[in-house]
């Protein structure tokens, strides 16, 4: 998972730069996963601890990295032919598959309750199945099916 706290536009660019990381280390003492700031200079010198155990032996582990774009980079980027293409509105697992990679293009996290629906999808599970089961789905503006 990709992480900041500040971003530092490129001039010129839609892209960003992340300031200061968010480093990722399972604690081998509580199983924790544990995420610590620093910035590049003060990486070497850091000695992190468990937020949990306040144990120090961690291993780091290896996270994603990624270019932050700008809402308009990234509704240029999804061209709707190549984003359609494949999708069976009467399959679920179509539909699932589309719903996350729609997601994964626009970079937010859309929820647990997102995820739910989109993994129900994706195994098959029909549309009406999902709204039965989850009613808050269909209340209000903006209705997911």
């Amino acid at each position: 998972m990709v992480h900041s706290i500040d971003f530092k536009s490129i001039e010129g660019s839609d892209y960003k730069v992340l300031n200061m990381p968010i480093y990722e280390f399972r604690c081998n003492n509580c199983g924790q996963l544990v995420r610590l700031s620093f910035t590049y200079s003060e990486y070497d010198e850091a000695q992190p601890k468990c937020s949990n155990c306040e144990s120090s032996d961690l291993k780091r582990l290896i996270s994603r990295v990624a270019l932050a774009k700008s809402e308009e980079s990234r509704f240029d980027a999804m061209d709707p032919d190549s984003m359609l293409a494949g999708l069976d509105e009467e399959d679920p697992r179509s539909v699932g598959r589309f719903m996350r990679k729609m997601s994964q293009e626009m970079g937010e996290d859309m929820g647990d309750e997102f995820e739910e629906v989109v993994d129900r999808l994706e195994s098959g599970e029909s549309p009406e199945s999902i709204e039965e089961s989850m009613p808050e789905l269909s209340e209000g503006p903006g209705d997911m099916f």
